[in-house]
């Protein structure tokens, strides 16, 4: 839920059986109250800030009355914290990570819909990581980076002309190689849908050599 200091205040308990079914199944809990504005599907996954505030629910079962709200609630923003707090090293995505992501995200999906339009973008965990290299020389034991991949796990919003607004779940991922020679550099995309980040990061090192065997012609 939310810290001690989020306003909460009584209130009269709206007339909607769904509200007190969903009250009599979480006994000592809370329902939340989702604004509909910024999710279509309040079943799927729902950012922070789409939840209005929520309904305190006592040990029975039944509503209080007491309403807690919610003091990040507004427009969903993007949150990529979980790419870029990690002490790893991502200098392959060059000076600001998160926006290359995002754009690997947004290419992903016009490449399927032109139109697509990507509201907001998320980073559900912190993303398995790969990176291979080379010693420079024999004699020095500096590694020299010549291949880097990540697997991240996503939810987003995406609008379009002919579907309106949708949330996806999956894990965006990205393998770079040839890093040390830039002219002959590689890169590629892949965005796979209700997948786990297991899944994902089981295919990081193949997907590497993959592109590595590539004749040079395939893209991102």
């Amino acid at each position: 839920m939310w810290s001690s200091d989020s306003r909460s205040r009584r209130r009269d308990i709206p007339d909607a059986p769904e509200l007190v079914a969903a009250a009599a199944e979480s006994p000592g809990g809370s329902v939340a109250e989702i604004d509909p504005r910024y999710i279509g599907d309040p079943n799927g996954y729902v950012p922070p800030e789409a939840i209005r505030g929520a309904w305190l629910v006592d040990g029975s079962g039944k509503l209080t009355g007491e309403y807690q709200e919610n003091p990040r609630h507004g427009v969903p923003q993007d949150d990529f914290s979980k790419l870029t707090d990690p002490d790893h090293w991502l200098g392959w995505l060059g000076d600001d990570p998160a926006t290359a992501v995002r754009k690997g995200i947004e290419e992903s999906l016009r490449a399927q819909v032109a139109d697509a339009v990507v509201e907001w973008v998320k980073i559900l965990e912190t993303p398995r990581f790969f990176t291979g290299g080379r010693r420079q020389s024999d004699d020095d034991e500096a590694i020299l980076v010549t291949r880097a991949a990540l697997a991240a796990p996503f939810a987003l919003s995406v609008r379009t002309a002919q579907h309106g607004r949708s949330v996806l779940l999956g894990v965006f991922s990205w393998a770079a190689v040839n890093l040390a020679t830039p002219e002959v550099r590689r890169d590629r995309h892949w965005f796979d849908l209700d997948v786990g980040l297991d899944w994902a990061g089981e295919r990081l090192q193949e997907r590497i050599y993959e592109i590595d065997g590539d004749d040079g012609t395939a893209g991102r």
